[in-house]
């Protein structure tokens, strides 16, 4: 058998764990290492201050034991590629014939004097400024969406709850405000998204200032400006969005800001028998259903290097977001390239409907929970369709060109690679 180690238990390391128990059977010895014993499901966490939601919680020795895996308390400290072993922060060496990084990012605030919101923050810690607005202390609050963000969703979500939170504890004079470096709020996913997104925020009374980029004075690191315009910000409280910071793993390739290229099977180039998937790699958009769609392109490959009959199909990204507005839910889509217009309607447009639409993570949650994790309802008639990334978003475009062209270079070292060793074979073949 092959023995595949996952680095992590997070959301690409669990959507890969259960696609290769699936997809390659009993041809892989399945390891899962893991720094933590619960896997944490964290986008709901955007609600539990305000009472409307939880991180779910689930531990990896059950899911392990479902898969027939081996759990592994640890964290990836760094990489032996030429002698496939993964080394962990005590020092324990686990030799592997496939790793899969999976590790996650780390994130860093963007300023140094406001609150930065994480789905790991505190959820007391929101509440101060909750109750602050329950006591009429505080009556202008900023939700701020650095540029170099990889995901925006998470302010729409807490500026409209915190809006209407207001307005349930009487206080109807309270000024919400989000201020994105977006062109549109959540253009991302099309222009009815957009529209659907203006109106929950109009209705809330929340106003959205795009095209604004936001950045400490120099002078004074309290006082936030805002580009263009050199406008100071004004706000009683300000909550931003974090940045991701990539892993940075002595012994795996990475970028200036630690996160690995990969190809677009989740290779990372010029190490033998290394994968990797979800917000460690150096693609633009952070996001649990991205990642979960990359950890199943480095299954699928692994899958098919351990002897499964299959053809590894390449990563193509599909950007499905459900917003909590407040009042309910809205899920969007973007159409098929050339539509343009996008959906953006209040039930369901994938199943199980849950935050995190992954292919094998998302149905498996719904089982444990015997429901699914966000809603109910019936099973909508909907079907997933691919949000153009290469076309809308230029950085996509980038990204995944250079993961074909590395996809490319490493075809050509392995093919090199056989023809030196069929020579090799020649040369040391006996005469007669």
């Amino acid at each position: 058998m092959l023995r595949v180690l996952i680095a992590g238990g997070g959301v690409a390391g669990l959507e890969a764990l259960l696609a290769l128990r699936d997809l390659a059977g009993d041809r892989v010895e399945l390891t899962l290492l893991s720094p933590e014993a619960e896997f944490v499901y964290r986008p709901m966490a955007v609600a539990e201050p305000f009472g409307r939601g939880r991180a779910d919680r689930h531990p990896l020795a059950d899911i392990a034991a479902d898969v027939r895996a081996e759990l592994i308390r640890g964290a990836l400290a760094q990489v032996d590629a030429p002698n496939h072993v993964a080394v962990t922060g005590t020092g324990q060496r686990l030799a592997y014939d496939a790793l899969l990084v999976a590790v996650g990012a780390g994130s860093e605030p963007a300023f140094r004097r406001v609150l930065t919101w994480t789905p790991e923050t505190d959820a007391e810690l929101f509440g101060g400024l909750l109750r602050d607005l329950d006591e009429g202390y505080l009556k202008r609050v900023a939700f701020v969406v650095p540029p170099g963000v990889a995901w925006a969703l998470p302010a729409y979500e807490l500026a409209l709850m915190t809006a209407w939170q207001a307005w349930g504890m009487g206080q109807e004079d309270v000024q919400v405000t989000v201020y994105t470096p977006e062109d549109a709020p959540l253009g991302l996913f099309g222009t009815q998204a957009t529209v659907a997104v203006r109106h929950d925020l109009e209705e809330a009374g929340v106003q959205a200032e795009t095209g604004v980029y936001v950045a400490e004075d120099p002078q004074d690191p309290a006082r936030l400006i805002l580009h263009p315009g050199e406008r100071t910000l004004d706000a009683e409280r300000v909550v931003a969005l974090p940045r991701a910071v990539g892993p940075g793993l002595p012994g795996v390739p990475a970028n200036a800001r630690g996160f690995i290229p990969t190809d677009l099977h989740g290779r990372v180039p010029d190490v033998d028998a290394v994968w990797a998937a979800g917000d460690a790699i150096a693609f633009p958009v952070k996001q649990g259903g991205l990642a979960s769609q990359q950890a199943d392109a480095a299954a699928e490959s692994i899958a098919a290097h351990a002897g499964a009959e299959l053809d590894p199909r390449p990563y193509r990204p599909v950007l499905r977001g459900m917003m909590l507005t407040g009042r309910g839910k809205a899920w969007m889509r973007h159409q098929p390239a050339g539509g343009g217009e996008g959906t953006a309607v209040r039930r369901a447009l994938w199943w199980p409907p849950t935050k995190i639409a992954g292919r094998y993570l998302s149905p498996y949650l719904a089982a444990r929970h015997g429901t699914d994790a966000v809603g109910e309802g019936p099973q909508p008639d909907g079907q997933p369709v691919e949000l153009d990334l290469e076309r809308d978003v230029p950085a996509t475009a980038d990204a995944l060109r250079q993961a074909s062209l590395r996809g490319e270079a490493e075809r050509a070292r392995l093919a090199e690679r056989r023809a030196e060793a069929r020579r090799d074979a020649q040369t040391a073949r006996p005469e007669g």
